[in-house]
């Protein structure tokens, strides 16, 4: 199965994130589900947010859950078998979500695959090989991991590997920083492969959310 907008949801983990969560909200296609976990537990915040889109749902936790957990919550509310995670600080470009559709039909298999950031210094990726990038700049190219404030991840894969059943995808031990490299090592452990789509281009403001 592909990827299209009816199969694809967002999931942003927030808190106290509302200077900047609409940008990224109003770069995403309306098409689209995005499901956000409130790690405030502000019932204005979602009374107001879920006003303003229709293809919002807004999710309060009681105590902050950090990202880890705050993604699986969100990963369990999400019916899609492919979920897109994104930093509230995050914004798409108009051509982000095509690229990754298109990325993912040329591939044969993938456990998450990622948009580039648009910046020629800060690369949000690791490689296998730091001296070689196994791409002509316009194919999907295989990394060891990506930064977790965007990466897409294939669910119904996910699903099928024993050590990520009942959404245990993100290790809830890990509050917040190293839980996108923790899944990507399991996922490598598991045989399964990561890539970056090159032409899928994200602005990551860092830091402001």
């Amino acid at each position: 199965m592909s990827i299209t907008r009816q199969n694809l949801s967002i999931i942003i983990v927030s808190y106290k994130s509302e200077h900047v969560i609409e940008n990224c909200i109003n770069s995403v296609d309306n098409q689209i589900e995005i499901i956000i976990i409130e790690n405030s537990n502000n019932e204005e915040f979602k009374k107001n947010i879920e006003k303003k889109y229709s293809n919002v749902k807004c999710i309060l936790s009681p105590e902050n859950l950090g990202m880890g957990a705050g993604n699986n919550l969100g990963l369990k509310h999400a019916n899609t078998d492919y979920v897109l995670i994104l930093n509230p600080d995050v914004i798409l470009e108009n051509n982000t979500i095509n690229e990754l559709i298109k990325a993912s039909n040329i591939i044969d298999s993938f456990g998450i695959i990622a948009p580039i950031i648009n910046s020629g210094k800060n690369m949000n990726f690791k490689l296998f090989d730091k001296n070689k990038i196994d791409t002509d700049n316009s194919r999907p190219f295989l990394v060891k991991s990506v930064d977790g404030f965007a990466m897409l991840l294939n669910i119904k894969k996910m699903n099928q590997i024993d050590k990520f059943k009942n959404f245990n995808f993100f290790d809830e031990n890990i509050f917040l920083y190293l839980e996108n490299d923790d899944l990507c090592k399991r996922l490598i452990d598991s045989n399964v492969n990561i890539y970056v789509a090159p032409k899928s281009k994200i602005n990551h403001l860092g830091g402001k959310a």
